[in-house]
């Protein structure tokens, strides 16, 4: 019998009922401690009470109303971001998929508003994620997410990441922007560089392109500052954002300069659900913490913290783990062995975290969390480790 849930997802046997901080329970009443998030999605742990008061209060009044009439909360949270972002102007959305959406068409149709219709292409990097639309597979380019879905949609060409040879090669006439992770979460938590950020930078401000940075998943707090790009000192000119936006509730939004945003007119894009009034409290209630006063320098902070102990535990388990990276809370262990067979191990342990490629172990817990918690990773974190180092000695004596 064909299941009543598409298959498109190879799911852990586990549920979880409820979560606390950054714990999650399982309906056996199992205890996990959460590196992972709801993939960066739970940016500040499960049940924060700041943001479950704020969904409560207003699903209480309203929950949608449609962008056919003002939408207050839509209007507080723009402005909000307006002025924490190098941004003029808000699109809001469901999810970080949508928001990448909107900034493809955003740069296409600034192009075609200047008369030049045939500047469409887009310029993405291999080892990159953007979603599953046919759109975002194709600016994605990986073969694994394309196969079976037809004629990849035109308009999108890769070039090596961090190559900028490459890129400058790439660039014609009809080019019409770059879009980049300033870290790549599936790729494998590779950052790209300030250097190679600037450079970008240049690249569109010499030739007439619009860069565009997609930090669905390293913004909101993620790397220690508001958006990972303020690492580099650079700013993009339209800007995909969800996950942390929402601590858990589905929304995602489009930034974007008012010269960027030029061309989106009255009926150029929209959205029913996009911005409704739930989701709008929701992102209000994350800014209230994240923006607070030393949020974003105790994740700094934290941060350091679980990279000096992933040294350490490297520095015990050299035959599982190989290195550290990625920024912030948003780290990856490259593994020695199987990504995915360490994975299952480790929730046999008690511990999310989530896979990516080029067999990297990504660890994207909520922003909360304390050294305590860290040092209860690290405990579980070895504890999986031991058990292929078990396993190995066991083979090489047989």
């Amino acid at each position: 019998m064909f299941p009543s849930i598409l298959p498109t997802y190879s799911r852990a046997d586990v549920a979880f009922v409820r979560g606390e901080g950054p714990y999650i329970f399982a309906e056996d009443g199992r205890r996990y401690l959460d590196f992972g998030a709801g993939i960066a999605v739970n940016a500040l742990g499960h049940a924060h009470p700041k943001l479950v008061q704020a969904l409560t209060d207003q699903a209480g009044r309203l929950w949608h109303t449609s962008n056919l009439y003002r939408v207050p909360g839509q209007e507080t949270l723009a402005r909000r971001l307006v002025d924490a972002t190098f941004a003029d102007t808000v699109f809001f959305t469901n999810s970080g998929v949508e928001a990448i959406e909107c900034a493809i068409k955003m740069a296409r149709r600034y192009h075609y508003a200047k008369g030049e219709p045939g500047r469409f292409h887009i310029i993405t990097f291999e080892g990159a994620f953007h979603g599953r639309t046919l759109a975002a597979i194709a600016a994605g380019g990986q073969a694994k997410y394309l196969e079976g879905f037809g004629p990849k949609v035109e308009g999108f060409d890769q070039v090596p990441f961090g190559d900028l040879k490459a890129l400058e090669a790439a660039i014609t006439p009809a080019t019409a922007a770059l879009l980049i992770e300033p870290i790549q979460g599936e790729g494998g938590l590779r950052p790209a560089t300030r250097e190679y950020l600037s450079a970008l930078r240049r690249i569109c401000d010499e030739q007439g392109l619009l860069l565009i940075f997609d930090e669905v998943q390293t913004g909101v707090g993620r790397t220690g500052k508001f958006f990972a790009h303020e690492w580099a000192g650079v700013t993009p000119d339209i800007m995909a954002i969800a996950k942390g936006i929402g601590g858990g509730f589905p929304m995602g939004a489009c930034l974007a300069t008012e010269r960027a945003a030029s061309g989106m007119t009255p009926g150029s894009h929209a959205s029913t659900f996009g911005g409704n009034p739930l989701a709008m409290a929701v992102g209000s209630a994350v800014l209230d913490v994240v923006l607070a006063s030393g949020f974003l320098e105790r994740v700094q902070h934290i941060a350091n913290y679980t990279r000096q102990q992933l040294a350490g535990l490297i520095a015990e388990h050299p035959s599982v783990f190989e290195e550290v990276r990625g920024e912030g809370l948003m780290l990856g262990l490259r593994m020695k062995i199987s990504n995915t067979a360490f994975i299952d191990d480790l929730r046999g342990h008690g511990m999310l975290a989530v896979a990516a490629g080029d067999n990297v172990v990504r660890l994207l817990p909520p922003l909360i969390i304390g050294e305590e918690h860290v040092r209860e990773a690290m405990t579980l974190l070895s504890a999986a480790a031991a058990d292929f180092e078990a396993t190995a000695k066991k083979a090489a004596v047989a």
